[in-house]
This record gives structure tokens, sequence and C-alpha cells, in this order.
């Protein structure tokens, strides 16, 4: 288990220039316990690149794709967050946001961070675990960014913490457990005519499938002191058959939601 700094941005503004940027991405490397190759390489099937905005996930193998990072200034989370998020996000009602106290939340599948984002905006105390180091590099990079932007800086610094494990190790501790547990773990496989967008894939070649997604489950169920909420698309049976108490729905997608009884 290795809890993660988010206090200082891998890049400063002053620094935003090309010599700076090789030893900081082999520090990052190191810490990450990451190979650095250097001179960039277009047969790597995936590679992480720093630049001197973000650090991005690319795909060597695929040059028409676009790079992957993670953002909460801009795009669609910081267009979401402009527009106000209050407690009617069905999210927000999935986790049981109600007057009072917000839930504790742990994110055992933050991926880029977009939902545990949303659940820190709404006021949430968000644990974000995640057991790949790739991702996490992402992670950790958009979450600095964020710490140093006027916007976001208070929800970062307040609200999220990031660690590097395997959430189902931490669960099994049961060493202060969170209020809630999300799930969001790999949609299903689809056929071609319904791939899942380009952004997935990648990060499914770079995480896998979430095959244990069952067994993560059964460790929340355990762990979460109020419930467990599992995020899936229509129209997928729950994960792992297992019915929810109850569900609330969205367009593409829906909450299933279990109530548990573990204080």
């Amino acid at each position: 288990m290795k809890k993660l700094q988010i206090d200082q941005p891998f890049l400063p503004p002053i620094w935003a220039q090309t010599q700076y940027l090789t030893p900081i991405a082999k520090k990052l490397a190191k810490e990450m316990g990451l190979r650095f190759i250097g001179k960039l390489d277009k047969h790597e099937d995936m590679y992480l690149a720093l630049t001197d905005q973000q650090l991005e996930l690319h795909s060597g193998k695929n040059s028409t794709q676009g790079p992957i990072f993670a953002e909460f200034i801009a795009g669609k989370m910081g267009y979401r967050r402009a527009q106000g998020l209050g407690r009617r996000e069905l999210i927000g009602r999935a986790v049981g946001l109600k007057k009072g106290e917000p839930p504790t939340i742990l994110d055992a599948t933050p991926g880029l961070g977009r939902d545990g984002f949303i659940l820190a905006c709404l006021g949430c105390s968000v644990r974000l675990v995640e057991r790949s180091v790739v991702v996490a590099a992402l992670l950790q990079d958009g979450l600095k960014r964020a710490l140093y932007d006027p916007a976001t800086s208070n929800i970062i610094k307040n609200n999220i913490s990031l660690e590097i494990a395997d959430a189902k190790d931490i669960m099994a501790l049961k060493k202060k457990p969170e209020d809630v547990v999300y799930l969001d773990p790999m949609y299903p496989h689809r056929t071609k005519s319904a791939l899942v967008k380009k952004e997935m894939r990648s990060l499914r070649c770079v995480v896998g499938g979430d095959e244990d997604a069952e067994s993560l489950l059964d460790c929340a169920l355990k762990y979460a002191i109020k419930r467990v909420v599992v995020k899936r698309p229509h129209p997928s049976k729950p994960l792992a058959d297992l019915k929810p108490d109850f569900t609330i729905n969205g367009k593409k997608t829906r909450f299933d939601v279990y109530l548990t009884k573990n204080d």
C-alpha cells in the first residue's frame, strides 16, 4: 500500500520547458517502478509521456488515437463543476447523500477519477484506491494540476486522497471502514458493433478487464458501513447476478445499490 502525495505538482508553470522534463520523468518512473525509455518509440504498445502540460498515456501502435490523461479543471469535468453539482445528482443519490454529514467513500475502481471527483465536489470525503501504477500516475498528475487551480484547489485538498493498492487488501483489514464502497468495474466485453469508446479500450489494455469484480463486490459488502454502489451499463445483469436492494437509473448507466449493516 502506497499513499501518493498530491501536494506538489510535477511541473510548476515556470518550469514548463523541455530541458526540465527528462529528470522529472525519470524521477516519476523511479517512484512508480516504471521503465524509463527516454527517446520515443512508436513500437511501444502503451507508454506514458510527460509533456509540459500533463502526463499522458499513448498507444504507440495506434497513432490515430489521442492521448489519455486525467482532467478535472477543464473538459467535461470542468463544465459539470461550473454548471453546479447538486444533491440530486444520480451518483449523489446512489451513495446516500442527504442533509447533514456527507458519507465517506472508498472508490475501489477509480480509473481516471471522474466519479470520485464528482463525489468530492458534492462534499464527500473520497479515498481513491488504484492498483495500477500507470493509472495511479495519471490520477496523481491530474489531481496535482487541479490542486493548483483556484476553482478546484479546496476540493482536492480537503476531499480527496489517493493510494496505490488493491482495494480488496485494504477492505480485508477493516481499519476505519468508509460509509460507502463505490465500484465501477470495467464494463463487459461487447461485440464489434458496439465497442466501448477508445479510452476505455486503452485502459483495459493497461489494467485488464477486472475479472475479479465479483470478489471485489463480496469484499465490499463485508466492509462498507452503510452501502455498496455498483455502476453498471444498461442493460447488463447485476454484478455477480446479485440483486440490489434498489437501483437508480440514468440514460446509459445505472447505479445498483446494496445496503449493508457493518457498523
